[in-house]
């Protein structure tokens, strides 16, 4: 994998996409229209409106040449060419954690779209790192902050 390499569902690629026309556009504009009316308040060294819009413009054009540079060097995972019988970058995973005798449900992604609050995993992730390469049946224990967690791996799907 290239060091600049960025590995994305189809699903997480759209959303930068997206991310990075409502910067581009709407944002862009809404902070110009900040900094001109802060501008038209005068003295700009104590002008807190002004300092403020300028600090999130450069925020914000932080984020667009991040964006850029993810969607320039994306890996797009597609779908079609998972295999179900072992975990992938794009698999969704059921577990069924031992200890709790619960089942949980993860979508294994690349960091840049990993969002635990909504299940889905960086495979960067001690969980993910455990999960890469592994088949149903497969017992996978992971050393977190509360110990040792164990799971066993019930389901692969390709959603």
């Amino acid at each position: 994998m290239a060091k600049d390499e960025v590995i994305l569902t189809q699903e997480g690629f759209d959303k930068l996409e997206a991310e990075l026309e409502e910067l581009k556009t709407t944002k862009r504009k809404e902070t110009a229209e900040r900094l001109k009316v802060a501008i038209s308040y005068g003295d700009l060294k104590e002008n807190s409106e002004y300092h403020s819009a300028k600090n999130d413009q450069s925020f914000m054009e932080t984020r667009i040449k991040i964006l850029e540079n993810m969607i320039r060097n994306a890996q797009i995972v597609q779908a079609e060419s998972l295999d179900s019988t072992t975990v992938q970058v794009g698999s969704t995973v059921i577990l069924h954690d031992i200890e709790f005798s619960e089942n949980v449900e993860y979508t294994v992604v690349g960091p840049a779209e990993a969002d635990v609050t909504n299940n889905k995993i960086s495979y960067e992730s001690p969980l993910g790192k455990e999960l890469l390469g592994k088949s149903t049946g497969t017992t996978i224990s992971v050393t977190a902050p509360s110990g040792l967690i164990k799971y066993e791996l019930l389901e692969i799907k390709i959603v």
